[in-house]
């Protein structure tokens, strides 16, 4: 990775890894989600259009359980970051989670959606929300009974992709943690960063598909690889070597 003084604009990508040491269930990997539904039930537009009340039940689910969880160590460093980088950054997250946000990181996108929103399907309007979704509530905007749940299906398009690229062509360093780079265009971002000539780094539990793009990978815990990288960063960022 090149000098820290180098840097001054990163882009961090995270994924799964980095909830599930909150007790938030993957879908990938051993005991994850996928092995309990499959992909095509629960998470594509077909599947809500075939059995809305299979697709609510099982969101309905998931959005009371992350209200139950608490960010760990690795979104509290990543908020630090947040709140201490003198230069432009952004966390691109693939978690429909809102740990981040919780931990107290400001400069998120997520690029997959958010649990605990809903998109009216008769307005197109996106609104807060905590309740169950299966008893067909109205949307606040304006009244029918047409709200989905606000996250991104496979075969739908991934939110603000050209704001993410925007970061991705100023910037110096991206960081991957906690991805499986399996899911893309997530797992692209990498290839994308290398050719527009930023460094590249990966934190992850174990070497993901995309692990060969990266000029750097840190195989452990995020709880422990990414408050040790934060500290790394704080102490010797851009304004420590004017």
């Amino acid at each position: 990775m090149r000098d820290m003084n180098q840097i001054r604009n990163i882009v961090i990508l995270t994924g799964a890894g980095i909830s599930a040491e909150s007790g938030i269930d993957t879908f990938r990997g051993g005991g994850g989600l996928w092995e309990q539904h499959r992909v095509e039930d629960v998470a594509t537009p077909e599947a809500f259009a075939r059995d809305p009340d299979l697709v609510q039940r099982f969101y309905d689910m998931r959005r009371a359980a992350i209200q139950e969880k608490l960010p760990n160590d690795a979104h509290f460093a990543l908020a630090r970051l947040d709140a201490g980088w003198p230069g432009e950054l952004l966390i691109v997250t693939q978690n429909v989670d809102d740990l981040h946000e919780r931990a107290g990181a400001r400069r998120v996108l997520h690029m997959h959606g958010e649990h605990l929103k809903v998109l009216c399907t008769a307005c197109d309007t996106r609104s807060p929300w905590r309740a169950p979704l299966l008893d067909r509530p109205l949307c606040p905007a304006c009244g029918v009974p047409a709200l989905r749940p606000d996250v991104v299906w496979f075969g739908e398009m991934p939110y603000q992709m050209d704001a993410i690229y925007a970061a991705l062509r100023g910037a110096d360093l991206f960081v991957s943690i906690g991805t499986s780079g399996a899911v893309y265009p997530a797992a692209g971002l990498v290839r994308d960063a290398r050719d527009l000539g930023a460094a590249t780094l990966e934190l992850n539990l174990e070497r993901s598909q995309g692990s060969h793009w990266f000029a750097e990978t840190r195989l452990g815990p995020a709880t422990q690889l990414v408050p040790q990288w934060v500290e790394q960063m704080l102490a010797s960022g851009p304004d420590n070597n004017a």
